[in-house]
């Protein structure tokens, strides 16, 4: 299988706790991967790797051949350009109108004309169903809406990647199900691989195609969706049917679930 990421024994520390231990795992091209795990689990922490945010204790993390642990700046903004990263706040700038916020990135990387960037942020946000909505500022619009624009915006530049973290975060049930569904449709649309941080078990089992689930900053499965479901691994289990975690804490473990999201 042709895969678009591979992760090899990535060991995170913040300071001097531990927070990704060895996690070796993959994600198939044109496929919907999702990551999963409780608070604490070290999701975040993996998806700031994958987008070059993070550098590891040690370990690598390959895009498309390439590794982008040992990358430098001016190679990890060249690869940026091939990313679309849609953050959990959406992370709109509040002073500028929807479609300058979705232009931003052509306008920053690209020399097209103006007319062509205005027929470009028109296309995109009508893709995520707000056309007509360029002229808004951010503060008119539902939290909904508002992440809505923040995919525009990812996919301004059209990435080989899409990153989602935690994109039903704070939504109401049926918002939250139309996020799912324009995940299934910019897949579809695009032919792009996309990778989700979430720990919502609707959206899990509606968009992935393969799943990856750290445990307190361990990989304990990786596999398809129907192979998850199958999966007896206990903590596995106690995710899948929301069973309380009565385990005990030191404190290294509770700065680990602190600095691991």
């Amino acid at each position: 299988m042709d895969n678009v990421i591979e992760i090899k024994g990535l060991v995170t520390h913040y300071d001097d706790v531990l927070i990704l231990k060895g996690v070796t795992a993959y994600a198939p091209r044109g496929k919907t991967t999702v990551i999963v795990g409780g608070s604490g689990s070290g999701k975040t922490t993996l998806l700031k790797h994958l987008i070059g945010l993070l550098k590891p204790t040690s370990g690598s993390v390959t895009i498309n051949g390439r590794d982008v642990t040992s990358m430098n700046d001016r190679e990890l903004d060249e690869m940026r350009k091939k990313i679309g990263v849609a953050f959990q706040g959406s992370a709109l700038l509040t002073s500028m109108t929807l479609g300058d916020n979705v232009a931003l990135p052509i306008r920053e990387h690209t020399k097209l004309r103006e007319s062509t960037i205005g027929i470009m942020v028109r296309m995109k946000l009508d893709l995520v169903g707000l056309s007509g909505f360029e002229g808004y500022y951010p503060v008119q619009l539902s939290g909904g809406m508002r992440k809505r624009a923040g995919i525009a915006r990812a996919i301004a530049m059209d990435p080989d990647i899409l990153f989602f973290d935690e994109p039903s975060a704070g939504l109401d049930p049926v918002t939250a199900a139309g996020i799912d569904e324009l995940i299934l449709k910019l897949k579809d649309v695009f032919k792009m691989s996309v990778v989700v941080v979430t720990h919502e078990l609707e959206s899990i089992f509606k968009i992935a195609d393969h799943v990856i689930m750290l445990d307190r900053g361990e990989l304990i499965f990786t596999g398809t969706l129907d192979e998850l479901k199958a999966s007896t691994h206990p903590r596995v289990r106690m995710f899948l049917e929301r069973e309380p975690d009565r385990d005990t804490y030191s404190p290294e473990d509770y700065l680990g679930i602190i600095a691991g999201d």
